[in-house]
C-alpha cells in the first residue's frame, strides 16, 4: 500500500506510511465514515425548522487533519492536471484568504477518500500522474 501511494505525484513517503498505518488500516464501510473519522465532514445543525453546517465537525485526530491539509495543497502543485486540482481553481477561481483555507479543506476531504480508493482497491485518482 505503500509503495502504491508513493508512485502519485506529490505523495510523500512520510505521507504514504502515516495513510497506510494510521488511516487506511482501519476499516471503513463508505467516504462518509473515512472523512467522519479524519474530523472532515460535514458538521449539521437543525432547530425546528432551521438546518444548517457548522463547518467540519473536527472529531478526528488534529494530526491526521493537519497532514491532510498539507497534502492537498502539495496535491495542488504536483497534480495541477488532475480532476481536484481542476475542480479546486474553477471554485476557487482568482479568490484569495479564507475561501481558498475553506475549499483547500473540501480539497483535503475529497482527495482523502479518492487516496483511499487508491490503496484499498486501485482506482487511480481522474487525472493523477504517476512516476
Amino acid at each position: 500500500m505503500i509503495a502504491r501511494l508513493v508512485r502519485l505525484h506529490g505523495v510523500g513517503p512520510n505521507d504514504a506510511v502515516v495513510l497506510a498505518h494510521e488511516v487506511f488500516c482501519r476499516e471503513f464501510r463508505n467516504r462518509r465514515q473515512l472523512a467522519g473519522w479524519a474530523g472532515l465532514a460535514p458538521a449539521p445543525w437543525t432547530s425546528g425548522e432551521a438546518r444548517r453546517v457548522q463547518g467540519i465537525d473536527k472529531s478526528g485526530p488534529p494530526w491526521a487533519r493537519a497532514q491532510l491539509v498539507q497534502l492537498a495543497w502539495r496535491w495542488l502543485r504536483h497534480q495541477p492536471e488532475s480532476e481536484l486540482s481542476r475542480w479546486f481553481r474553477a471554485r476557487a477561481g482568482g479568490s484569495e484568504g479564507r475561501v481558498r483555507r475553506v475549499l483547500v479543506i473540501a480539497l483535503a476531504r475529497k482527495l482523502l477518500v479518492a487516496l483511499w480508493r487508491y490503496a484499498t482497491m486501485g482506482v487511480v485518482p481522474a487525472g493523477a500522474r504517476l512516476a
